[in-house]
């Protein structure tokens, strides 16, 4: 039985050794991707960049560790959501089984969470896309190694402790017929295996919760220790919209964001004007809120007679979320 072990690490994917990095094509340049088109562009290379679901491989450059890069297309990042990174991640398994058959290590980033999908859902979608090609013999049969790379530390131990959980021994079983069927299929018995099952599938069942804040490295922790964690507690997909991550119209984006939504919290520390826009849309939509602030000294006169839960610790914001989500309906 072939196993195959999965790793997450931060570091700089430019410079991690390896057979194939694989980067998504979202019909636009981004972040790692916009740097390796940079990059091949100017060793000389014509780049076919792919349109959703095609791919291209180039040869990599001395500037790039790895010998391949697999440029895979996807829709546009506004539709490029939970399913289709599970999806992502089986399809670029398979096209390495049979164009780059002798692929022992791949390097992979992680998706969504950057531009503001649920972080959580939105790993394991990309680790249940491993399991299924995996799981299904449609993977190259020398690959040895999955490494998925982030810059971000805080974000890698984060997700670090998602791994542990969903696999405890961080490898994926290739099962033999007959032998070990019966063995991989007890696994979606186990709370990780109805994870890694329903990742990226059910999503559009389950309630979201979007987040109107202030995009500072300083409210980082108040999104993911203080929202994330109450509201992923208490069974919600929370998402927020990193303006900077996209181009096209992004308050469209916004706007369908907060419609689908069961509800929107915002944090109304700094008087920022974007989250009292998407404040009044949300209003404006029948779209219940909760109000969360810092100090009431940020208030403005439009919302000083509406409740609003004030913090001064990221745990003081948990527990008083905690509290708030478990008295009101849930809707889905």
């Amino acid at each position: 039985m072939a196993k195959v072990h999965i790793e997450l690490k931060t570091g700089d994917a430019l410079v991690e050794q390896g057979d194939v990095l694989v980067l998504k094509h979202a019909q636009g340049r981004f972040g790692i991707d916009e740097a390796v088109d940079a990059i091949l562009e100017a060793a000389g290379r014509r780049l076919h960049l792919p349109r959703p679901w095609d791919f291209s491989i180039e040869e990599s450059t001395s500037d790039i560790a790895v010998s391949h890069i697999l440029f895979l297309g996807v829709p546009h990042l506004r539709d490029f959501e939970y399913k289709e990174i599970r999806t992502f991640a089986r399809r670029a398994l398979e096209i390495m089984a049979q164009e780059l058959p002798q692929t022992e290590h791949v390097l992979f980033t992680l998706h969504g969470s950057g531009y503001g999908l649920d972080e959580v859902e939105s790993f394991q979608s990309e680790i249940a896309g491993f399991v299924d090609a995996i799981r299904a013999g449609d993977y190259p049969t020398t690959l040895r190694l999955i490494t998925i790379v982030e810059m971000d530390e805080r974000r890698t131990r984060r997700l670090q402790k998602n791994l542990d959980s969903l696999l405890p021994d961080h490898t994926v079983a290739d099962p033999i017929p007959g032998l070990f069927a019966d063995m991989a299929a007890a696994l979606v018995d186990t709370p990780a295996g109805e994870k890694l099952r329903t990742a990226g599938i059910d999503t559009e069942t389950k309630s979201s919760v979007f987040v109107a804040m202030p995009f500072k490295e300083e409210m980082d922790d108040v999104y993911h220790y203080g929202i994330v964690s109450a509201t992923n507690a208490a069974g919600y997909l929370c998402e927020r919209a990193d303006l900077s991550a996209f181009t096209g119209d992004v308050l469209e984006w916004v706007k369908s964001r907060i419609r689908s939504a069961s509800l929107v919290i915002a944090d109304l520390t700094d008087a920022n004007p974007n989250v009292y826009l998407e404040i009044g849309y949300a209003w404006g939509s029948g779209i219940p809120t909760v109000l969360i602030v810092r100090s009431s000294d940020h208030l403005k006169f439009d919302v000083r007679g509406q409740r609003c839960l004030v913090y001064k610790k990221i745990k003081d914001l948990e527990d008083l979320l905690t509290s708030e989500l478990k008295s009101l309906p849930k809707n889905t």
